[in-house]
């Protein structure tokens, strides 16, 4: 492993976050609201530190595979660390733990809270904590090769990992410029909706701030019962919109933009998504209708967005979903785990992954009916290497044993198994709200500090995919370390 090359490229992302952090500064400064200090201590240590990183001289610049996790796991959990220190010493936040969570869940787009009241908090602090979201959405390393030029030869391995789904690639050959590119339509589609949602009558305030929240698919809202708070219904409907937008796989807007339209309809994953978030919307409206609103309108208008928001991850709520019949709710719970869709904003284990895993089912059926047959498992007409259907498997067998053992951990604050199950697939799918105690109008503030720990790296673990933040605790990745 290049050591000193690990630790530079670090720097170089703390330099990154310190950039972020200055909106953030700014607005603090217009609103006079008493935390500016507190954002200028932290800009003041990501620059002492992170230069300290940079001015090191590795013998060679070339980043491998091994060199790219290490980058990923260790950079996601020092951006948490550093992005919890406004909360902290703005005294916002008075735990250190509680402002480490609430950082986690911000970088990692969960928007998972253990804030009782946030309507009271500092113009900034709010402003800091969903634009943790926006960074975090298209990831913090990928943030770091759009603005600056590359660290190294080997850049592609942070892109591989930390981006979401199955063999992350490029879409032009310069990775940095692929990072711009990514980053370009995503700042595109912000600025769009924030304009949507001031037409709507949101305030330019709120608009950015959901606004970041939406695209970066986190959930974090400036009022306490988020989006519900507006009864805006022209703002739901632009919030759903987007929210499905920024589910789906950017490399397909950067089609799209090529003139390619028809790349979005041929896409085996994006048609599954929309099946799947029709067919969900519909089952759910149905449910709703007569049980909970007398009205078809509305039974449609809030299905429709909490199904939008819980596949992708997003988690806002127009209304107390908790409250909702269990069929309608147990749909809502299975989302949680499909999340958003591949080279999106979205968590979950990701619709590209569901959609192999029921084809090699489906598959392996029929090898049963006819031993002799062969049957390749296809997508978008492609049949797909048995290397990475292999890989999915065991992503699917990690997800599920790491969901196993958080939800054990978790379970020792002895709270219902409703609170318990949903909280670690709402953290681990980077959703926000569960069920119960942790429901849309609950929050995580009731656990314990081990749970809040164990939550917060499932967070982590979720965002990036398992392997970056596994692979930091097996002793044969630190292994003929040369510094």
């Amino acid at each position: 492993m290049n050591f000193k090359m690990v630790l530079k490229s670090l720097g170089i992302l703390l330099i990154c976050e310190a950039i972020a952090i200055t909106p953030s500064l700014a607005v603090s400064g217009i609103y006079n609201d008493g935390a500016m200090k507190s954002f200028a201590y932290t800009l003041l240590m990501l620059i002492a530190v992170g230069l300290a990183l940079i001015n090191l001289k590795p013998q060679s610049k070339s980043i491998y595979a091994r060199d790219g996790f290490a980058i990923v796991g260790f950079g996601w959990v020092l951006v948490s660390f550093f992005g919890s220190l406004p909360f902290y010493l703005s005294r916002s936040i008075p735990s250190l733990v509680d402002s480490f969570f609430e950082a986690v869940s911000g970088f990692t787009t969960t928007g998972a809270s253990i804030l009782m009241e946030v309507e009271s908090l500092p113009k900034s602090i709010l402003f800091w904590r969903s634009f943790t979201h926006w960074v975090g959405g298209m990831g913090v390393l990928v943030f770091t090769l759009a603005i600056l030029p590359s660290v190294g030869a080997g850049t592609l391995q942070i892109m591989k990992a930390e981006s979401p789904g199955p063999n992350p690639g490029k879409l032009v050959p310069r990775v940095g410029k692929t990072a711009k590119i990514l980053y370009g339509i995503y700042l595109v589609i912000t600025v769009i909706q924030i304009i949507f949602l001031v037409i709507a009558g949101m305030p330019v305030f709120d608009a950015c701030i959901h606004t970041f929240g939406t695209v970066g698919t986190g959930g974090f809202s400036s009022k306490n019962i988020s989006v519900g708070a507006y009864n805006n219904v022209f703002a739901e409907v632009i919030i759903t919109v987007f929210m499905l937008m920024c589910g789906a796989n950017f490399s397909l807007y950067y089609q799209a933009i090529k003139g390619n339209f028809k790349a979005l309809f041929k896409d085996g994953e994006f048609r599954f998504y929309i099946a799947v978030v029709s067919i969900s919307i519909i089952l759910i409206t149905i449910d709703l209708y007569g049980n909970i609103f007398s009205d078809l309108g509305e039974s449609l208008r809030h299905s429709s967005f909490q199904v939008a928001s819980i596949i992708t991850t997003t988690g806002y709520s127009s209304t107390d979903f908790d409250k909702w019949p269990i069929f309608s709710k147990l749909i809502l719970f299975f989302l949680m785990f499909i999340g958003g869709c591949a080279g999106s904003t979205g968590g979950g284990i990701k619709n590209i992954r569901i959609l192999l895993l029921i084809k090699t089912m489906k598959t392996e059926l029929m090898q049963i009916i006819h031993p002799r047959a062969v049957y390749p498992v296809r997508i978008g007409g492609r049949a797909v290497d048995e290397r990475t259907l292999s890989e999915i498997k065991s992503f699917f067998f990690a997800y599920i044993f790491i969901f196993v053992a958080a939800s054990l951990i978790v379970s020792l604050d002895d709270f219902d198994i409703v609170t318990t199950l949903s909280s670690v697939a709402a953290t681990l799918g980077n959703i926000g709200p569960g069920f119960a105690i942790v429901g849309p109008m609950g929050n995580f503030s009731a656990m314990s500090v081990l749970s809040k720990m164990t939550l917060s790296f499932a967070m982590l673990i979720g965002r990036l995919e398992i392997y970056p933040i596994l692979l930091l605790a097996m002793p044969g990745f630190w292994k003929k370390v040369s510094i």
